[in-house]
């Protein structure tokens, strides 16, 4: 925030002095920092340039991610200017490269996320829809019993089917041996045809890294990029596909539990709080067990089949509840942890807090 309030004012007072080749050329005041002189032609020109500036002083703020557009054309603009009356003007060359650097930046992260929006509209655009299809209690017949009585706390009976979600998060993240970081996240579920995109603005030192995890056909990628254009951490293959199988799973126990009636989950009945599930995706056979209190929430996820990117070793993976509220009339996970359970310690690598969700979006919003 501090660095973004620092930015504005810079582009702001870099425009209010392109101001004086315009008061210079009306000869509304004295302006002895300019020696050259300048038509009233030209001083047009310093203020359209002025008033550039200004303007995307205004849009950093409103317009975040599409500012630098704007600020492209305003530093080209500027410095022709500049250039034109370099004698005088030669300076304000350093904020155009600092505003020019800053705006590359700024390009860099909104184009990473747009990969991410083109994937889901594509996803979006395949999803089937049909409004007559109710989840009924015939639906749970061939569930477990503590599966059947979780879905009654949800709320998922006698509502629409789920064919895809929309998840906001909010959180807190760390690697072992290193500090929390703050994220917020964004995501969409696919569930007719798995799929899983995952988009994360994390803050660390201040600057934020984006990153994305892409589930799509049984294969998983993770990309998290600082600025959108230098590589920070990357990985796909074999036992991403496996962790990300692990994770989009967990997303349907914990957030879309009306999609829990799947077909392809296979039910292993354990007892009256317990069951073990089976759910196998683009070659990737996984398995998990739930954990449900006597009023039927479930509190816990435990699956042995996930693998920490870290040091690319497998533990046993685990998300207790620790919360439940109301979402649109669904009671469903509202705060959470991720544990993974090294040799030595249960470490709490992830705190998220439920912001948002909505089911069967027909649009990116």
């Amino acid at each position: 925030m501090i660095l973004k309030i620092i930015f504005t004012l810079l582009v702001l007072i870099h425009g209010l002095i392109h101001f004086l080749g315009f008061v210079k050329a009306f000869n509304i005041a004295d302006v002895p920092q300019l020696k050259q002189e300048i038509s009233r032609i030209t001083g047009f020109f310093w203020l359209i340039s002025g008033l550039l500036f200004l303007i995307m002083g205004v849009l950093i703020w409103i317009y975040p991610d599409k500012w630098w557009m704007l600020g492209l054309f305003a530093i080209v603009f500027s410095q022709v200017i500049i250039s034109t009356f370099w004698q005088d003007a030669k300076f304000g060359t350093v904020a155009n490269i600092i505003i020019l650097l800053i705006s590359v930046l700024s390009y860099g992260s909104y184009n990473f996320e747009k990969q991410y929006k083109t994937d889901v509209e594509y996803q979006i655009s395949n999803t089937k829809y049909f409004p007559g299809e109710i989840l009924t209690d015939s639906d749970l017949v061939a569930l477990p019993v503590p599966v059947q009585r979780y879905l009654r706390y949800a709320g998922v009976l006698n509502k629409p089917k789920v064919k895809n979600m929309r998840v906001v998060m909010e959180g807190e993240m760390r690697g072992k041996g290193k500090d929390w970081f703050t994220f917020r996240s964004e995501q969409y579920n696919f569930f007719d045809e798995p799929a899983r995109l995952f988009f994360m603005k994390g803050k660390m030192f201040g600057i934020i890294v984006p990153g994305y995890h892409k589930y799509v056909n049984g294969k998983a990628s993770m990309d998290i990029r600082l600025f959108g254009l230098f590589p920070v951490e990357q990985h796909s293959g074999g036992v991403m596909n496996r962790t990300e199988t692990v994770t989009y799973f967990n997303d349907i126990c914990l957030m879309a539990p009306a999609a829990l009636i799947d077909k392809r989950i296979k039910w292993e009945y354990i007892d009256e709080n317990t069951v073990k599930a089976r759910f196998v995706n683009g070659g990737n056979d996984i398995s998990a067990t739930l954990f449900f209190d006597d009023d039927g929430r479930l509190i816990n996820f435990l699956s042995y089949d996930r693998t920490s990117v870290s040091d690319m070793k497998q533990y046993p993976f685990s998300t207790p509840v620790k919360k439940y509220a109301s979402f649109n009339g669904y009671n469903l996970v509202a705060e959470g942890d991720g544990v993974w359970h090294y040799p030595d310690e249960k470490f709490v690598y992830g705190k998220f807090f439920l912001k948002e969700i909505e089911y069967n979006v027909s649009t990116f919003k």
